[in-house]
């Protein structure tokens, strides 16, 4: 594929062979986020674990202390009093029955959806829908509660959800590129500690295999682990 002269400058500006220090690869990332939008800037950790293996599966969920500078759109299913807790966290859709059948008829306006225990063997009925697009609810990250309106509010403030995918890669945004780079580098470390703190007891070797870091368009840029083993 014939490469832009946008890319080919950007990729004359790192090292693929060197590991940056992260201070530097967010001014980088930063610097070479260089498209006519507001690129988000992602994180990829490859980790030593085998996603075949239940006890090997890292998933959970982080507040991001700076949240992702993104609007996240919320949809609780719910029935009764919790609908009025919802509303007032700031959910942008609540309710039960309308929307599992907008939900069949193919609408999926939303980012996050969160479900009180109650409806879930209801809601279970989605799944080929939700569990294929990794929106169903599920209560190892907090998503089925019957704490609504904190979940709604942490969601808002810029809460996000992270799993291991098949290839052993957590992928997760981080923010913006308009972002300060401090906030960028608070809100990886975050991110990061709490991977590291779900380690898996199974997990045999090297966990933290190799992070990289890019814009929306940007190449990847791979961080230096050493001065992060003490998060």
């Amino acid at each position: 594929m014939k490469l832009s002269k946008r890319v080919k400058n950007n990729l004359s500006k790192i090292d693929s062979k060197k590991e940056y220090k992260l201070a530097e690869a967010v001014a980088l990332v930063k610097e070479l986020a260089n498209t006519k939008f507001d690129e988000s800037v992602d994180v990829a950790v490859r980790l030593g674990v085998d996603p075949r293996h239940a006890d090997q599966m890292v998933r959970g969920t982080v507040v991001l202390p700076h949240g992702t500078g993104k609007e996240v759109k919320v949809l609780v299913l719910t029935r009764g009093p919790k609908e009025n807790e919802a509303k007032e966290a700031g959910a942008d859709y609540v309710g039960f029955d309308e929307y599992i059948k907008k939900i069949q008829e193919g609408w999926l306006d939303f980012d996050v959806v969160v479900a009180t225990p109650d409806v879930m063997p209801e809601v279970g009925k989605l799944g080929k829908i939700l569990g294929s697009r990794g929106l169903m609810p599920n209560p190892k990250s907090g998503t089925v509660t019957m704490d609504v309106g904190k979940v709604v509010k942490e969601l808002k403030a810029g809460k996000i959800q992270f799993r291991v995918d098949k290839a052993g890669i957590v992928h997760a945004s981080i923010g913006k590129a308009s972002f300060d780079a401090q906030k960028l580098i608070d809100n990886f470390k975050a991110l990061l500690s709490t991977i590291i703190r779900l380690k898996p007891a199974s997990a045999k070797g090297q966990y933290i295999k190799s992070i990289y870091l890019s814009s929306t368009m940007g190449p990847g840029i791979r961080i230096d682990r050493s001065e992060l083993t003490n998060l």
